[in-house]
């Protein structure tokens, strides 16, 4: 059971095309920790984009727009998204949290000039079920993941296991030194950086979180980032758990749903808590689990933040 739930998790975070295809061009809801410009980017063929400029920092400074981008994986960006990326962003550095054989089957579009750099951040422990049942990268035909999702989402075993899943991530040693190369990497870029998994959602979002804890952001700041990408996924969420909820489901359910086609906040918030918890601090696990020194993160700041004006 644990194993192929293991299996329905990765399959999620790399689902077959159709079933996330997210809604880019959704306009984000009033934030109060953001300045007035518009963050999502709306990509032809990049889902679940945004800038991470105009986030406002604990001393008052804002990050720069045009240089951080999250997003969903790049293999189907079209011409126009590549121009954007080099004209207005001047991407130097792309960062891939996938794991090879999602690379294999959904390669990156390659951008002229960029530097791309793979560093797996999926939990061994799922990569290596997959691996045991012979899943492959876990996508999966939309009808049966349907299928298959509406069945485990009904389970109580499964239902708990959702719980567990970013606890894996921010605990596995080989994510843990993966987002540390992802700090460093950002912080030596030459231009723009990227980064991104399948969606742009888990993986990619703790990327962006701890990105936004080393530059100096709040706890709201990192949440609400994290949770925008509900808006891109907001009709494929409702569709299904109003499946959920036709078949008699209950908030259980529902909150599973939640936490495999989009994002789940307060797992994610619970995670924060674990790191907290279990390291001491943000602080400390940015220093000690990832190697990100108090000095490569002053230097982070010099780079990308500004006096807001």
């Amino acid at each position: 059971m644990k194993k192929l739930f293991y299996w329905v998790f990765a399959a999620t975070l790399v689902c077959g095309e159709g079933m996330l295809t997210s809604c880019t061009s959704s306009s984000t809801a009033d934030n109060p920790v953001v300045t007035p410009r518009q963050r999502v980017i709306k990509f032809e063929g990049v889902d679940n984009a945004r800038d991470m400029g105009g986030l406002v920092m604990q001393d008052g400074r804002t990050v720069r727009f045009d240089m951080l981008v999250r997003s969903g994986k790049l293999a189907k960006a079209t011409d126009a998204d590549v121009a954007i990326l080099q004209n207005q962003y001047h991407l130097s550095d792309v960062f891939d949290f996938r794991f090879d054989l999602e690379m294999t089957e959904a390669p990156d579009r390659v951008i002229d000039g960029v530097t791309y750099t793979n560093l797996s951040t999926m939990p061994q422990a799922i990569i290596k079920a997959q691996a045991e049942m012979g899943a492959g990268s876990g996508q999966l035909s939309t009808p049966g993941m349907v299928e298959t999702l509406l069945k485990y989402a009904f389970d109580p075993t499964a239902q708990a296991l959702a719980k567990q899943l970013y606890p894996l991530i921010v605990t596995d040693p080989q994510s843990q030194a993966n987002y540390g190369k992802f700090l460093r990497g950002v912080l030596a870029a030459k231009g723009g950086a990227l980064w991104h998994c399948s969606e742009g959602k888990d993986r990619c979002g703790w990327g962006s979180a701890l990105l936004l804890a080393a530059l100096g952001a709040s706890r709201q700041v990192i949440v609400e980032d994290f949770d925008m990408s509900n808006q891109s996924y907001a009709k494929q969420v409702e569709a299904l758990s109003e499946q959920v909820r036709d078949k008699d489901g209950g908030a259980a359910a529902v909150d599973f749903i939640q936490a495999m086609v989009g994002v789940s906040t307060p797992n994610f918030e619970a995670a924060l808590d674990l790191i907290d918890q279990t390291y001491g601090s943000m602080d400390q696990y940015l220093e000690n689990q990832l190697g990100f020194s108090k000095e490569e993160q002053t230097q982070l700041r010099a780079k990308y933040l500004t006096v807001a004006k």
